[in-house]
């Protein structure tokens, strides 16, 4: 048994600091690094591919809508043209800094609002998917496990890596609870690992009714930039290894 552990980073900007990027590099096999649309500026992005490099963790272009001031969690409606050069332009300044330090860019997720919409909006997706086969068609592409997403992907060549959330509340049809809702975020770290341990052995996680609901994944997103967010990270990597889970990157 394997799994993936991912998590946000290179996400600070100027004077502003985000998570604890050298941090959670000791602990996930798998960054994904901002490119600049919602967050981070490039030193810091250069300073974080450098650590992931030293610590031999794989590469990801963390794309989203150019939203700084909104941290690429407002939703946008992005013309085709326009969207598909935003995602190839943050594909290519993120793969241009990582040569320099000799790594490369493994896979793609979209960040926030953008990767939201795509798991359901098939216009945008499409436009998400073709901008990466532009670029390049071997990078795999992270989405939300159980969305139209991972078959529209599918059905273009790409390799879709199923992704689940270590601190978010399921629904019992395997969605996640919008995060408008109480008990949408999850903070118990000894809970958490827990889930994630049933779900790497099961398939399946507690919903938030109580039910039994189906999510398979292959990666695992550990949030970096909440409360208590390396605890976390750190109980749910302990807890798979202790049961013999080897953490080790898709790409």
């Amino acid at each position: 048994m394997q799994i993936d552990l991912n998590s946000d980073l290179g996400e600070s900007f100027g004077a502003w600091r985000m998570g604890n990027d050298a941090a959670m590099l000791d602990i996930v096999s798998s960054a994904n690094v901002a490119c600049g649309f919602h967050a981070g500026d490039p030193a810091g992005i250069l300073r974080t591919l450098k650590a992931a490099k030293a610590r031999g963790v794989a590469v990801g272009a963390h794309v989203s809508y150019p939203d700084l001031q909104g941290f690429g969690r407002r939703n946008m409606d992005v013309a085709s043209e326009d969207l598909i050069a935003d995602v190839l332009y943050q594909i290519s300044a993120l793969a241009g800094m990582a040569a320099t330090v000799g790594t490369a860019v493994r896979y793609v997720k979209p960040h926030g609002a953008l990767y939201n919409t795509i798991a359901s909006d098939e216009r945008q997706a499409r436009d998400v998917i073709t901008a990466i086969c532009k670029f390049n068609p071997e990078l795999a592409l992270v989405a939300l496990a159980g969305s139209p997403l991972v078959g529209w992907a599918r059905d273009a060549g790409l390799r879709v890596i199923a992704e689940a959330f270590a601190d978010r509340a399921y629904t019992p049809q395997g969605t996640l609870v919008s995060r408008r809702e109480p008990g949408a975020v999850l903070h118990d770290a000894d809970e958490v690992a827990q889930r994630m341990l049933r779900l790497v052995r099961e398939g399946t996680v507690v919903a938030i009714d109580g039910s039994v609901a189906r999510v398979e994944a292959q990666s695992i997103c550990v949030h970096g930039d909440s409360a208590g967010a390396l605890e976390m990270a750190r109980a749910v990597r302990d807890a798979l290894e202790r049961d013999g889970v080897k953490v080790s990157a898709f790409a």
